[in-house]
């Protein structure tokens, strides 16, 4: 079984996205990966048959990228909570007849001791209702929504984000102070998560239902292994598509 040798775009910045550009380059596959962030383009391996593309990108800036080869599919490897960003690879391979891909990961069964939100602004709102230190397991775009809806949050939160300066910057011009800012790469251990909770005294942690790549149940067992309060996001859409080992298969052909 071997892959068809046409050209595919992948819109990436997941693990799930690198492992699948890494998997094409050894099947000899022309890949142009866009990602968002000059880190998700850095994780990309070095290879002829690689085109890394950073940018941010609306629609119309799509639908010219779609055109500009004859890629066989666009592949849809984004966050699953960035939900505008599929929307708008979703529409922007209607508008060219391109046929899109979504990568998907596994939800965890929600268990009766989350504290389960929709979005950043409510998992803010139940902070307010906690005490103790918090540790945001959940990135640097949502930093401003939990400095702004938790009173004390400079007392309060531990922020955990990528060691990037963008990240840095915008957790210091928000008010977080140096020793409350965690700049690391995940994903991390059970056993990292449980240190640091221990270590910083965290009571609360907020996450996204991030799957297994994500490193989610790793937070889920250190969090229950401290007996600290969990709040999960949960995920924007409920969203239809194949696995990466699924979609590997889909490529194979005979």
């Amino acid at each position: 079984m071997t892959v068809q040798k046409q050209p595919i775009l992948v819109f990436g910045g997941t693990t799930e996205g690198r492992t699948l550009v890494e998997w094409l380059d050894g099947e000899g596959v022309p890949v142009t990966v866009c990602s968002a962030t000059e880190y998700g383009g850095s994780l990309l391996p070095e290879s002829a048959n690689v085109r890394s593309l950073v940018a941010r990108l609306d629609i119309d800036a799509m639908c010219a990228l779609m055109c500009s080869e004859s890629f066989t599919c666009a592949i849809d490897a984004t966050h699953p909570y960035a939900a505008v960003v599929s929307e708008n690879i979703k529409r922007a391979c209607e508008n060219v007849g391109l046929e899109y891909v979504r990568i998907v990961r596994a939800e965890q069964d929600v268990r009766d001791d989350w504290v389960v939100v929709p979005d950043a602004p409510a998992a803010a709102a139940a902070i307010a209702r906690t005490q103790g230190n918090v540790m945001l397991t959940t990135g640097s775009k949502d930093l401003r929504v939990y400095a702004e809806g938790v009173p004390d949050f400079a007392e309060r939160l531990y922020a955990r984000i990528l060691p990037v300066p963008d990240s840095l910057e915008n957790a210091r011009s928000l008010g977080y102070p140096v020793d409350h800012i965690i700049a690391m790469q995940g994903p991390f251990t059970r056993e990292l998560n449980e240190a640091l909770i221990r270590m910083l005294g965290i009571q609360v942690m907020v996450t996204k239902d991030s799957g297994t790549t994500g490193g989610f149940m790793e937070k889920i067992e250190a969090a229950e292994a401290c007996g600290i309060t969990t709040i999960v996001i949960g995920r924007p859409l409920h969203e239809q598509g194949f696995t990466l080992d699924e979609l590997k298969a889909k490529l194979m052909t005979a």
